[in-house]
């Protein structure tokens, strides 16, 4: 196997959006950084039935909203 083909594989911290943490190998930044996530399993509507509220940090969703709001489904 040739030698630096593959990323650093290391642990970082995941912060869930209700606040609850993890450690994990990852090859995402550095040893030690914190991911904090905007939807995880535990609030995402595939997983959780389709009950709760997408939280929109960025505006993304009501950019997509606006975009397709004449579609009509």
């Amino acid at each position: 196997m040739k030698a630096d083909t593959h990323p650093e594989y290391h642990f970082i911290t995941v912060k869930m959006t209700d606040g609850t943490e993890y450690q994990t190998r990852s090859t995402w930044g550095k040893e030690g950084d914190t991911m904090s996530l905007d939807i995880d399993p535990t609030s995402h509507p595939a997983w959780t039935g389709g009950g709760t509220k997408l939280m929109d940090t960025g505006g993304r969703v009501s950019k997509f909203k606006n975009k397709y709001a004449g579609l009509g489904f």
